[in-house]
C-alpha cells in the first residue's frame, strides 16, 4: 500500500528582507503529487506533526544553511503540545531550534486557546521562533495574537489595499519586538506598498516562486526614495539581520573550510556553544588566508577552528544601527568588515548584520533627510511633521500641533531687506530647536511658517522661551504669533484634520496685538487667548474659554 510519504515532495519559497534585498529564510511547502494531504493534516494532528518533521528532513537533504519556516496548524499545536518529534528531528539533522520558525497557521476557530498558548510556550522553551501566519484574512482573534507574542507576523496581501491597517500592525510589532512580513507579493506595486507601510520582510512570486531547490538570490525591485522617517535613535538592527552560518564550538578548521568553500555567499562563521551562544567568530578572508599559507592546511585542518577565530562582536536584537556602528568603532580596525552577531535576550545567535548594509541604509536615510530639510534653517519640512502626527494618532497618543510665524513678515522684508528677513527666520528656527525638548518636533514649512509638534505639557516652556524673547530685523522690532490645537486621543483621524482645526486658530492669533498665542481643542469651536491683546474689542469679539 502506497504511503503519503511516497508521493510527497517539498518546495522552498524565500522569505526576503526588503531592506537588504537578501534571503532571510526559506518556507518549506508540502507539494503532494496526488490527493490533498494538507486537508488531511488539518483534520489529523499526528499527520500534521509528521509533515513538519518531514519538511525539516527535506531541507537537510538540500544542505541549505538558511533559517527555515515550518508550517503547523494551530489545532495541531493545541492537540500535541510542544511537538517533541520536531525538536528531535531538528537536532538529528544538525540544525539548531532557533534557526527554525514555526509558522502557526489558521484556522483558530474551536482551537482551545489555553492549550495553544501552552504549546507555543513549550516551543519557545525549546528555542523555536514563532510566527503568526495568515493575519488579516484568517480568523486569529486580536487578543490571542497579543497573547501569542509572535516573533514574526505574516500579513495577507489583501491588507496592502488598506495601508493604515498595515501601518498600525507595524506599530504593534515595534511595541512587541516582532518583525512584519507580507505574503503573496506578486507585483512591484505591492512590494512598494509593503515597504511604505513598514513591512521588513515579504514573500511572493515577484521575488522567486516556490522551487524544488532552495535559492540564495532573488529579485527585489529598486527602492524608490520617500519622505524621511522621523526616528529618535536610528533604524532597528532587526531590519538588517542576515542568516548566520553556525557551527559548534568544537568544529575543526577543516569543517569551517568545507562550509566556506561550498558557500561563497557566506562571509564568516560563528562558532556557538550548545546553547547557541557565540564563542568565536571566524572571518572568511583571514581564515582562508591562514590555511592557504605554507603548511597552513597541515597545521590547522584537523585542529579546532576556534584557534583561528576572534572573540565575537555581539549586539542585542533590540539594538539600533547606530549602536552597531559604536560596537565596530571601538574594536580592532582590522575587523571593521567582520559580521556582527545579533543575539536574543538569552544570548543565542539569531543572525548577523553586515557593516555595508548599515552604512548604505544610514547614508540613504541621511540623503533622504537632507532632501526634506529647508535650506535656510536646516529643519525638516512638513512631510516629516505630518508623518509623525499620523504615527501618534495611530498609537492613540494625544499631542499638540502648533503653527508659528512672524507678524507682517512681508513688511519686514520690504523694510529691512530680504537678508535681514532670512537672518530673522534662521534665528527663530534656531530658538525653536533650542526650546524643543523630549519628543518635541520642529519643522520649517516655508517662508516664515513653522510647525511644532509636542506633548501638551511641553508647550508652556517653549512658548515662554520663543514668544518672550525680543525679536528684531534690521533694527525693527518684530513679534511672533503662535496658534496651537490640542488633540486628545481619538479627536482627529489624521494630520489633515488636525491642520484643518489649526487654520482658524492661526487667524485668531494674527488678529491680536503683540506676541500672541491662542490655544484651541480639536472638536471645539472656541479658543483661549494666552498671549496678546485684541486690536479692538468689536473686531475680535468674545471667545469662550476652554474650561
Amino acid at each position: 500500500m502506497q504511503s503519503w510519504t511516497d508521493t510527497l515532495r517539498f518546495a522552498f519559497q524565500p522569505v526576503v528582507n526588503l531592506i537588504t534585498g537578501g534571503v532571510a529564510g526559506l518556507e518549506i511547502l508540502a507539494r503532494p503529487e496526488s490527493g490533498d494531504v494538507l486537508a488531511e493534516a488539518r483534520r489529523d494532528p499526528e499527520l500534521d506533526g509528521r509533515l513538519a518533521v518531514a519538511a525539516v528532513r527535506a531541507a537537510a537533504r538540500r544542505e541549505t544553511l538558511l533559517p527555515l519556516h515550518v508550517n503547523v496548524f494551530a489545532g495541531t499545536l493545541a492537540d500535541l503540545g510542544g511537538l517533541t518529534p520536531l525538536h528531535d528531528a531538528v537536532r538529528a539533522v544538525g540544525r539548531l531550534p532557533w534557526e527554525i520558525t514555526v509558522d502557526v497557521v489558521p484556522p483558530y476557530t474551536h482551537v482551545p486557546q489555553r492549550a495553544l498558548l501552552e504549546a507555543v510556550g513549550a516551543l519557545r522553551e525549546q528555542g523555536f521562533r514563532i510566527s503568526a501566519d495568515g493575519v488579516g484574512d484568517g480568523d486569529v482573534p486580536l487578543r490571542l495574537l497579543v497573547d501569542l507574542a509572535p516573533d514574526l507576523v505574516k500579513l495577507d496581501p489583501s491588507l496592502l489595499a488598506r495601508p493604515a491597517a498595515v501601518r498600525a500592525m507595524r506599530l504593534w510589532c515595534e511595541e512587541t519586538g516582532a518583525l512584519l512580513a507580507v505574503e503573496g507579493v506578486e507585483t512591484e506595486l505591492q512590494c512598494a506598498a509593503a515597504l511604505s507601510a513598514g513591512a521588513q520582510l515579504a514573500q511572493g512570486v515577484l521575488f522567486a516562486p516556490p522551487a524544488r531547490l532552495p535559492v540564495a538570490e532573488v529579485y527585489v525591485p529598486p527602492r524608490v526614495p520617500g519622505p524621511p522617517a522621523v526616528t529618535l535613535s536610528g533604524p532597528s538592527v532587526r531590519e538588517f539581520v542576515r542568516p548566520a552560518a553556525l557551527l559548534p564550538a568544537t568544529a575543526s578548521a577543516g569543517q569551517v573550510r568545507a562550509l566556506l568553500t561550498g558557500s561563497p555567499e557566506v562571509s564568516g562563521v560563528l562558532l556557538v556553544d550548545r546553547a547557541g551562544v557565540p564563542v568565536r567568530s571566524v572571518q572568511r578572508s583571514r581564515f582562508l588566508l591562514s590555511l592557504s599559507g605554507r603548511y597552513g592546511h597541515a597545521l590547522y585542518a584537523d585542529r579546532p577552528a576556534a584557534r583561528l577565530g576572534d572573540p565575537p562582536r555581539t549586539v542585542g536584537i533590540d539594538a539600533t544601527a547606530w549602536e552597531v556602528l559604536d560596537v565596530v568603532a571601538v574594536g580592532d580596525r582590522d575587523r571593521t568588515s567582520d559580521d556582527v552577531a545579533v543575539v536574543d535576550r538569552l544570548g543565542r545567535c539569531v543572525g548577523v548584520v553586515r557593516l555595508a548594509d548599515l552604512v548604505r541604509a544610514l547614508a540613504e536615510s541621511r540623503v533622504e533627510e537632507a532632501v526634506g530639510l529647508n535650506p535656510l534653517t536646516r529643519l525638516p519640512g512638513s512631510d516629516a511633521i505630518t508623518s509623525e502626527v499620523d504615527r501618534r494618532i495611530a498609537e492613540g497618543r494625544g499631542f499638540a500641533l502648533s503653527w508659528l510665524d512672524v507678524d507682517h513678515f512681508k513688511q519686514v522684508n520690504d523694510g529691512a531687506g530680504f537678508a535681514a528677513g532670512d537672518e530673522l527666520i534662521r534665528s527663530v528656527g534656531g530658538a525653536l530647536q533650542i526650546a524643543a525638548s523630549g519628543s518635541t518636533r520642529v519643522g520649517h514649512i516655508g517662508g516664515d511658517d513653522f510647525l511644532v509638534l509636542a506633548d501638551p505639557e511641553g508647550l508652556d516652556p517653549l512658548a515662554a522661551s520663543v514668544l518672550g524673547a525680543p525679536w528684531s530685523a534690521g533694527g525693527r522690532p518684530v513679534t511672533l504669533s503662535l496658534a496651537t490645537v490640542l488633540c486628545p486621543p481619538g479627536s482627529v483621524a489624521d494630520h489633515r484634520q488636525a491642520a484643518a482645526c489649526l487654520a482658524p486658530l492661526k487667524k485668531a492669533a494674527k488678529s491680536l496685538r503683540g506676541a500672541s498665542w491662542v490655544v484651541g481643542r480639536a472638536g471645539f469651536s472656541g479658543h483661549e487667548v494666552r498671549r496678546g491683546s485684541p486690536v479692538a474689542a468689536e473686531a475680535v469679539g468674545a471667545e469662550p474659554g476652554l474650561g
